[in-house]
């Protein structure tokens, strides 16, 4: 088993690592709270307690099953910022001004995330190519196990409402997210292996409507805590790393404009006629811009 060992030095009820804290009660100064982080699919319980050797002296261990994420992780460009790759949390904060409109109070929200120990933390405006790349971003790391939705929704694409649908519902044969009111809930560039691991992969905190930092940073910690911890309607700790391995790729790109593709099969229809009509013209006019020529005898 391919592990990277980690060794931090208890300082009080608190430990620093990298730019997140994480609770650790039973680490006291001057013992050392040891964490591995393994392959995905190698462990079966997320976090496990034992009594190790360490030196001349027996130490508390916490080990904690972490898995590295996709090589270029994370694939998709946006409005975010990165924090530690091994936290289990995310933050999405709809954005319903345009981006460079972007209310101060949004911004610190953002800031709020990645500080108080989020893996990833940004804006998100729309319900479709916008959900699509932070599908393809959360996917791409397994150890993200919770999306806390915040910030005031929009109320011409309804952002939270399509996520919180497409967590509850999932998508039909034409990849629209069923069960929400946002008015293009399509996710025609993702694979329906994104769909399905991101829906089984992540349990989504709802605080949609709500911008208070004081709030975002209290679920951020109940989802890195150890122990089940309450959280308005929730219980939540950190499970440990998805236990399969992380999806990569970036999205397709088939179709960047999906309010301009036809819903249903009538309009599909219509539009393939036409194109086909198109298609026939253009050759026609080609021919007869460039006869074939006839060769000399």
């Amino acid at each position: 088993m391919r592990a990277e060992l980690l060794r931090m030095r208890g300082i009080g009820p608190r430990l620093q690592r990298q730019r997140t804290r994480k609770s650790a009660r039973s680490v006291g100064p001057g013992l050392t709270l040891v964490a591995f982080f393994c392959e995905a699919g190698l462990v079966n319980s997320p976090i496990d307690e034992i009594v190790a050797s360490w030196g001349d002296r027996q130490t508390r261990v916490l080990e904690m099953r972490k898995a590295a994420p996709a090589e270029g992780y994370p694939p998709e460009e946006g409005c975010y910022l990165r924090g530690n790759d091994y936290s289990p949390v995310a933050v999405v904060v709809i954005l319903r001004w345009e981006r460079e409109k972007t209310p101060p109070s949004i911004e610190h929200l953002v800031r709020v995330g990645v500080e108080s120990g989020a893996a990833l933390s940004g804006t998100l405006q729309t319900e479709n190519v916008g959900l699509e790349k932070v599908i393809s971003n959360v996917v791409a790391n397994p150890n993200i196990r919770f999306l806390v939705v915040c910030g005031p929704e929009t109320p011409g694409h309804l952002v939270g409402d399509a996520i919180l649908a497409l967590k509850a519902n999932g998508v039909d044969q034409r990849k629209r997210i069923l069960g929400t009111k946002a008015p293009t809930p399509y996710l025609f560039n993702l694979p329906g292996e994104f769909i399905d691991r991101f829906r089984d992969q992540v349990t989504v905190i709802d605080l949609v409507d709500e911008g208070s930092p004081d709030v975002l940073r209290e679920a951020i910690r109940a989802c890195y805590q150890e122990s089940p911890t309450p959280f308005r309607n929730y219980v939540l700790s950190d499970p440990g790393a998805y236990p399969r391995p992380p999806l990569s790729g970036r999205i397709t790109w088939k179709v960047r404009n999906p309010f301009t593709e036809p819903k249903d099969d009538e309009s599909r229809a219509r539009v393939e006629k036409a194109r086909q009509l198109i298609e026939r013209i253009r050759r026609a006019v080609e021919a007869r811009n460039c006869p074939t020529k006839r060769e000399t005898p």
